[in-house]
């Protein structure tokens, strides 16, 4: 038997206990990060960050290569949780660093930070071989750079330090994958000694050096005029790989006479517009890259005598990234416990599991199954810090959950059953049991001394709630709920208060009004008078704001009886009345019908167009409950843009039409059209324009009258006259020339 107390608990390995409430076991709030550190800083330190925040606070340790490190020697130190080592060495300290943070309710293991030490030798003191080249054609000088860690970047010098081979001089390129040094084509004043520069960066320091003499001697070429197509020299990989969110670069590099230039395009798709900084060059830059840059991409060299062209894949791949994790629970002792972790990248993630910094597998009652975490018949031992870990080849993710089983005899303190429980008669009521209890305890309910037990009017579920139908006086009195399990019991117990039920008295009536007309609806009730009666209303169901809402409702004090004050369309429909206490309520309803002119009609179509008519036809909006009696045409054209009423065959449209004739239009005109309708109650909203149609072309019918003429300058003549206005009222003048 477990010694009891108010909080839960749970064991973790080693016997320490942690209280629920209290404890929490460690999260990081810094991690540890890879570093390259320079190699000979012999007086230096090395630091790896290490801080988790948890209740009690958290011991740490740490791991290299998977072996505990020696905290006790000089030269590693604990500062809180950062490790410290002085004097670091490459064969003594480069390796994979971990750190545990721990306390009573478990531990969690830290991602893992390499350190490695960063070094350039010299190059060596060897003489190199002097080159020859003719004029004209291309060459370049091998850099053949010394060891080193990290990659170095490439420079080249001329003669001596700092004449530097210009980077925007087309002729010359310097690849930054190989060092190399490359001419397209060489002049005899690139006759000198060239160095290869190399650097290298590191978060602390910078290092360079530099090779020995590269001599470059140009001779001249009997035939200065030779000329040649471009060769690519330079090529990217034939597949590069490269991580979603870096940058990504391309190298090309050509051969000729002239210098060639160089494009880049990509042949399966756009190229991203943050291709920088531009798409001519030898290099291609591609940065913040996303799966929709990955493809095939084509360098092109060309110039006067012809081109080249080479084709290389980018595969854009992806770090792991979490899409759904575990979070921290709470659960009761025997239950099961559930938990997956998912995560994306680029090749796909595998993912592993761990309790407290060990790797979890499938045994006993573990089953492990990939993304999957099931763990049966939970026991006080399975507490603790799990973590899930998702790999590729391309970084690791740590995701942390702590997991309390709980196991605790049943108490009532914090959630006991209602001390007052009112009920109305001819009602039902329910009565909840939620005591904290783990394992799930029995349940059950007593009145006095009866132990209650489902019956047509009573009702006990599985889950402790009692139900009680149909209502009586008969019923009042105590209700104890008793929980029960291997731990221990406890009860906690209620009054029933039965209550004289809520009653309509005055229901709403029906109502039949005209739009913007007042109407009241009324609405009395009976209820028990040691509780206070609230009255709500809704519309078709929506619950309506009488305090918000801008006049339109009115409530009396004391009453339900609600006012509309000038109704509208959109107050019509079903109103619900409804009189309610703390332990019931009732309702009642009524419709209310408002008349009101048409809404409008639709689907405005225009058919048969010609000359000077029209055909529309329509579909009927809604009455608005009174009968539409007639319809209007109206219209307009692009000389005006005010509606006007339209000529109709027939004169009348009667209101079950829904199709008409307009006539007396313009030849070659633009139109649009609306329709009407009405009926006792007034005119509705227009509908929507139809799409604006052009008239058929027609013959003049009238002549044009007005003819004048006169002035001009030498052999030309001017004539004027005016348009009928049922042609288009316009001034037309024509210049007569050569009339001789």
């Amino acid at each position: 038997m477990f010694m009891l107390c108010y909080h839960d608990f749970y064991i973790v390995p080693g016997g320490d206990v942690c209280v629920s409430g209290h404890d929490s076991g460690p999260v990081f709030e810094e991690q540890p990060s890879s570093l390259i550190y320079p190699e000979g800083l012999t007086e230096g330190k090395v630091t790896l960050s290490c801080q988790a925040r948890a209740s009690p606070a958290a011991s740490y340790r740490w791991l290299v290569n998977g072996t505990e490190v020696p905290l006790g020697l000089d030269r590693y130190t604990l500062v809180a949780g950062t490790l410290v080592i002085s004097s670091p060495e490459p064969i003594r300290d480069t390796g994979s660093y971990q750190c545990l943070a721990i306390n009573r309710c478990g531990t969690i293991i830290s991602r893992a930070a390499n350190l490695k030490f960063g070094y350039l030798r010299d190059f060596p003191p060897d003489s190199r071989s002097p080159q020859t080249v003719y004029e004209g054609q291309g060459t370049f000088l091998a850099c053949q750079p010394p060891p080193h860690y990290p990659a170095l970047s490439y420079r080249w010098l001329i003669n001596e330090f700092p004449n530097f081979i210009r980077k925007d001089d087309g002729r010359w390129f310097v690849s930054q994958v190989t060092g190399n040094l490359y001419a397209a084509k060489a002049e005899l004043n690139d006759t000198a000694n060239y160095f290869c520069f190399t650097t290298i960066n590191m978060e602390i320091s910078t290092k360079s050096t530099f090779s020995k003499a590269n001599q470059l001697t140009v001779l001249p070429d009997e035939n200065i005029c030779t000329r040649s197509a471009p060769t690519i020299k330079v090529r990217f990989p034939a597949d590069t790989y490269a991580l979603a969110g870096h940058t990504a670069q391309l190298e090309c590099f050509a051969y000729g006479n002239p210098v060639p230039k160089l494009r880049w395009r990509k042949v399966d798709g756009l190229m991203p517009s943050k291709a920088s900084p531009t798409v001519a060059g030898p290099t291609l830059t591609l940065p913040e890259l996303t799966f929709d840059d990955e493809g095939i991409y084509e360098c092109e060299a060309y110039n006067s005598e012809g081109s080249d062209t080479y084709q290389g894949r980018i595969n854009v791949q992806a770090q792991p990234e979490w899409l759904q994790v575990m979070s921290d629970s709470e659960v009761e002792i025997s239950s099961d416990l559930h938990w997956s972790c998912v995560a994306a990248g680029k090749p796909r993630p595998s993912v592993r599991w761990l309790r407290n910094g060990q790797p979890l597998s499938t045994q006993d009652r573990v089953e492990v199954n990939g993304v999957h975490l099931r763990v049966s018949n939970l026991a006080l031992e399975d507490s603790g810090m799990y973590q899930c870990v998702a790999e590729n080849k391309h970084g690791t993710i740590y995701s942390t959950a702590e997991l309390r089983v709980q196991v605790q005899a049943p108490d009532f303190r914090l959630n006991p059953v209602r001390k007052l429980i009112p009920a109305a008669r001819g009602g039902q009521v329910m009565i909840e049991c939620r005591p904290r209890a783990a394992p799930k305890p029995s349940l059950f309910w007593s009145r006095g001394t009866e132990l209650l037990t489902n019956s047509s009017r009573i009702t006990v579920t599985p889950d402790g709630i009692l139900w009680i139908h149909n209502i009586s006086r008969a019923d009042e009195g105590k209700y104890t709920c008793f929980a029960e399990n291997y731990l221990g019991k406890a009860n906690s117990t209620g009054h029933l208060s039965v209550r004289d039920a809520t009653k309509i008295t005055l229901a709403p009536s029906n109502a039949d009004i005209n739009q913007g007309e007042n109407v009241t609806l009324q609405c009395h009730a009976s209820h028990d008078a040691t509780m206070d009666l609230t009255f709500t209303w809704s519309l078709n169901g929506v619950t309506l704001d009488l305090e918000n809402s801008v006049g339109l409702y009115h409530r009396k004090e004391n009453i339900g009886d609600l006012l509309i004050v000038k109704a509208q369309l959109s107050q019509a429909g079903i109103y619900i009345c409804t009189a309610q206490t703390v332990v019931d309520s009732a309702s009642a309803s009524a419709k209310l019908v408002v008349r009101g002119p048409p809404g409008p009609p639709g689907g405005l179509l225009v058919k048969n167009v010609a000359e000077t008519s029209v055909e529309l036809r329509w579909s009927r909006g809604y009455d608005n409950h009174s009968p539409i009696g007639k319809y209007v045409i109206m219209g307009r054209s692009s000389f005006s843009s005010e509606w006007k009423k339209m000529r109709t065959d027939p004169v009348n449209i009667e209101g079950n039409a829904e199709s008409a004739h307009v006539i007396g239009l313009m030849p070659w005109m633009d139109y649009e059209f609306q329709v009407i309708a009405s009926n006792i109650l007034g005119s509705g909203e227009p509908s929507m324009p139809s799409h604006i149609i052009r008239t058929l072309q027609a013959a003049p019918t009238v002549a044009p009258s007005g003819l004048g003429g006169g002035g001009g300058d030498h052999n030309e003549l001017i004539i004027t006259w005016t348009v009928s206005r049922k042609v288009r009222m316009s001034l037309c003048t024509v210049a007569v020339q050569s009339l001789e």
